[in-house]
């Protein structure tokens, strides 16, 4: 739980509100307290999403679709307005952990608690079939723990088996993993009851194993084991693996019905209810949380403008105050409006001074940069490496500073194995207090365990992977993650091209997030515009890319999404020029290479690109960023170069903050999160959705002439 902030109101239609739950791109959770008195968890959507009238319709169905389902161990919803300026929804509050966390926190459940688990979900699901419904996304993230059983929440995908709104042929919606294998083909149409039996079933045995059946890695490889092999069911103890290999059936008519599941499991309870369902440990943690509620202070209102907002009647005790150091006025998108001049190099910040007015040499806290520089990775990391001796120079200058910075430059060249190296030394390194990088995501999954347990706070400028905050609480993503680049792809399509048909491209040589990618766009499109999803081949051949462009005519599309890097999208743009087609392109910042501007020749033209970073160059407010930036290094600033700038100053703000003697590595981690930082290319906050610090900086380029052409934030963005 976090404190309300400023901005948050003190209450809706009547529930007053006492915490952030969570927050990320599409909402804020919270904590409040009814009418009644009873805890409530209130999910409110952000304005910006309430303006799209397909993502209110989907609003309106998951309120519609949990309002039908009666169930003591599904979480009921209590409340809604689905019509309001902010749509919102409240449930019952659980103050247990979901079964992800308590695998990962507690590991795996024992046989009883498996037992009682698998028995419950299954007479929730009964509930859930039984009013015409089928959950379709059964994971442990969505099943939370309570003392008394568990509760299954989340019904944003949930539909009628007839519903077709979801079942497009070849569209796959859910989670690898805990899919069935008719989800994993996308065969929409043969999603029923079944497929909930098949998730429940991956679910179980990971909940006894703290294993995945069918393993771990990139989605496209999941899923293709999901659809092909056999479950591995290795740890899963003998009474359970009879029920666990009929539900993980490959064919849906000889899996177990819920009720069977629920039969079976009561059957083989053996008198062992009396000692509760759950492990000590877990039983233990849900007490701590209950305790943590119960010890709320009261919320008392205030106004702040005229608005009514929340503020803790008692202090936070050990907690680092929030502060905004304004670098420049709004928001990116609002900075190249706005001017700002010349601000964010001169801005009055109020300084710690040394002892004695001064005299004296100041303290010296060092920050490392882990980057890669010398491999395939390598224009990146120089890119970031000149932004953070930048902001470093810049904050050595300052008159009135009570520490200089100390900068460490370490390479990893792009290799996971290097990068632990790297994280090693510079984890055994007391004097450094944080790190900037890596630059890669594979890189940053290598050390991550290393520098928690170093408790060395990361921050990284260019990796998109998804990281959970429950263990890694020193990582602090500033970019976005890959999963929402179909945000500014789908705002494109709608506004600009008004498309009917698009044709989705996933190029299984990206893995993952070209699959994720594609899969949010067809996910969002409205009503009207038809999904023709496609797989371009690892191993795609030249007659390949011929073949799919010529698809891409042959289906009369109007608009083509490719998931794939800048080599195989000059390959598939010629084809498509060759094809005759001259509709609207569409792909990622994988595609804003040089290189495909070569590859491709004048076929390239017209490619609209989603991106998680600016073009500096074009932003008023870091004009003196790019003078700065040309004078030291002879070149215009390319890409993340002045998001590596934030970065360096977010972490030396915390720093400022704290003061020389008490910026610690645990101090300077809970900073990072307690500071709301706004920098020239971006505000940072910290979310409450994973580890990311930012969810809204997302950009559209085009090509045009032969260049990319920055067109800005996409929602303001057109060609």
């Amino acid at each position: 739980m976090e404190p309300l902030r400023g901005a948050d109101p003190a209450s809706i239609a009547g529930h007053r509100l006492l915490r952030r739950l969570g927050a990320g791109g599409m909402g804020v959770v919270y904590l409040a307290r009814s009418t009644g008195g009873s805890l409530t968890a209130v999910k409110v959507i952000r304005a910006a999403h309430a303006h799209d009238a397909g993502f209110r319709a989907r609003f309106r169905r998951e309120v519609e679709t949990a309002g039908r389902v009666t169930s003591s161990w599904v979480v009921p919803l209590l409340d809604a307005d689905p019509d309001a300026v902010s749509p919102w929804l409240a449930t019952a509050f659980v103050p247990g952990p979901s079964l992800s966390e308590a695998i990962e926190e507690c590991g795996p459940l024992p046989y009883h608690s498996v037992r009682v688990l698998g028995a419950r979900l299954a007479e929730a699901l009964e509930a859930v079939h039984g009013a015409g419904l089928i959950h379709r996304d059964v994971k442990p993230g969505n099943v939370l723990l309570a003392v008394d059983g568990p509760r299954m929440i989340d019904f944003g995908i949930a539909r009628a088996p007839e519903d077709t709104a979801l079942t497009a042929t070849g569209m796959v919606v859910g989670s690898p993993g805990f899919l069935s294998p008719e989800q994993a083909l996308g065969r929409g149409r043969e999603i029923g009851a079944p497929s909930d039996v098949f998730s429940l079933g991956c679910l179980l045995a990971y909940a006894v194993t703290g294993e995945r059946p069918f393993g771990m890695g990139a989605a496209a490889g999941v899923l293709m084991r999901t659809v092909r092999d056999e479950p591995e069911l290795d740890g899963v103890p003998e009474q359970l693996v009879p029920l666990l290999r009929a539900c993980l059936a490959k064919d849906p008519g000889a899996r177990p019905t819920v009720t069977d599941i629920r039969r079976t499991l009561e059957e083989n309870a053996g008198g062992d209810e009396g000692g509760g369902w759950l492990p000590e440990s877990l039983t233990a943690l849900i007490a701590r949380r209950s305790a943590a509620v119960l010890a709320l202070p009261a919320v008392a209102a205030t106004e702040v403008s005229g608005t009514t907002t929340a503020v803790d009647a008692a202090p936070q005790v050990g907690r680092v105050a929030s502060r905004r150091r304004f670098l420049v006025l709004g928001s990116a998108a609002g900075v190249v409006a706005a001017g700002g001049g010349a601000a964010w190099w001169t801005a009055g910040r109020s300084r710690n001074t040394s002892a004695g007015g001064g005299a004296g040499p100041l303290p010296r806290l060092a920050v490392a940069l882990h980057a890669d520089l010398s491999g395939s990775g390598r224009t990146l990391g120089h890119a970031q490496e000149n932004g953070v001796r930048l902001a470093v120079d810049h904050l050595n200058s300052r008159k009135g500073r009570g520490f200089d910075v100390a900068l460490q430059v370490h390479d990893d060249a792009g290799s996971p194995t290097q990068a632990q190296t790297v994280a090693r030394r510079l984890a055994a390194d007391e004097r450094v207090r944080a790190v900037i990088g890596p630059t890669t995501d594979a890189c940053t999954e290598a050390v991550l365990g290393l520098y928690q347990k170093a408790l060395l706070p990361m921050v990284t400028v260019s990796v998109g992977v998804v990281v959970s905050a429950t263990p890694y609480t020193v990582y602090a993503a500033t970019r976005p993650t890959d999963d929402v680049l179909s945000a500014p792809i789908m705002a494109y399509l709608k506004r600009t091209v008004e498309a009917r048909r698009t044709v989705l491209v996933d190029d299984a040589a990206e893995g993952e997030v070209s699959w994720q990618l594609c899969s949010g766009v067809a996910e969002a499109l409205p009503s009207g515009n038809t999904a023709i999803p496609r797989t371009l081949a690892a191993d795609a051949s030249d007659r390949d890319f011929r073949s799919l462009a010529e698809s891409v005519t042959t289906a009369r599309a109007d608009a083509v999404v490719f998931g794939g890097g800048y080599a195989r999208a000059a390959k598939l743009s010629r084809a498509l020029r060759t094809a005759g087609y001259a509709g609207a392109r569409l792909a990622t910042h994988r595609v804003l290479d040089p290189d495909f501007l070569t590859a491709a020749g004048d076929t390239a033209e017209g490619w609209i690109l989603a991106a998680p970073f600016l073009d500096p160059a074009r932003v008023t407010a870091a004009k003196p960023f790019v003078t700065a930036y040309r004078e030291r290094f002879r070149t215009t600033p390319p890409w993340y170069s002045a998001e590596a700038y934030d970065a360096t100053l977010f972490v030396a703000d915390v720093m400022a903050t704290l003061g020389p003697s008490r910026a610690e590595r645990g101090a300077i981690t809970g900073g990072l999160r307690d500071t709301d930082y706004r920098g020239i290319t971006k505000e940072l906050r910290y979310t409450g959705l994973s580890t990311r610090f930012t969810m809204e900086a997302l950009y559209l380029f085009q090509v045009t002439g032969g260049r990319f052409r920055w067109l800005g934030q996409f929602r303001d963005a057109t060609a």
